[in-house]
């Protein structure tokens, strides 16, 4: 049964199950227990996280942390977007080197809601941002000639208002429930 590594943030750990569920006994669904984080927390940890023997594909995403406009601190990102434009390639051909055989795709950040960020006090995103990240990864993928999961596209076919949950980022279940058949899409025409 082909290995299916999903790398991500928190919006992975929501799809995840689901994932798992509409493959289960056709492929083997794995990931982190934590959160994958930015691209610095991924670069750190990808080698480790492939474990032995590597999958068969890697499913991967960063983007919302990095992103972040940390108020606190004169309105920066976690990771400014020359630095992520920079971990992006990085992260790609330390995959190509730790898992040789493997099928990488890369995941595009999903969409946030604006307007739910009013009133925070540590941090915000800004959709605005989201675009501007996903340039730079859908870059270095096409870069890279590694395949693209559009996951931000399927956010946004399914009503990012409804799609997205209260706090702006996380998915609601339309939202889970959507991006879960479309990475188990991906994987089924790739593991065939």
């Amino acid at each position: 049964m082909p290995r299916v590594l999903l790398i991500g943030d928190s919006i992975r750990m929501g799809y995840q199950p689901v994932v798992a569920s509409l493959l289960a006994g056709r492929v083997d669904v794995i990931g982190p227990e934590d959160n994958g984080g930015d691209s610095r927390r991924i670069l750190a940890n990808l080698a480790a996280w492939l474990g032995t023997p590597p999958p068969d594909v890697v499913h991967i995403n960063c983007g919302l942390h990095d992103l972040k406009t940390m108020l606190q601190q004169a309105n920066e990102h976690q990771v400014p977007l020359d630095e992520y434009r920079r971990n992006i390639p990085q992260i790609l051909v330390d995959l190509r080197r730790l898992a040789p055989k493997a099928r990488i795709i890369w995941a595009t950040t999903t969409p946030v809601v604006d307007e739910r960020f009013v009133n925070r006090k540590e941090f915000i995103r800004r959709q605005a941002d989201v675009v501007a990240y996903n340039a730079a990864a859908l870059a270095a993928a096409q870069a890279a000639g590694v395949e693209v999961n559009d996951l931000h596209a399927v956010v946004e076919a399914a009503g990012r208002p409804a799609a997205v949950s209260a706090d702006g980022t996380h998915m609601s279940d339309l939202g889970n429930q959507a991006i879960a058949q479309a990475v188990a899409n991906c994987i089924i025409e790739r593991t065939s």
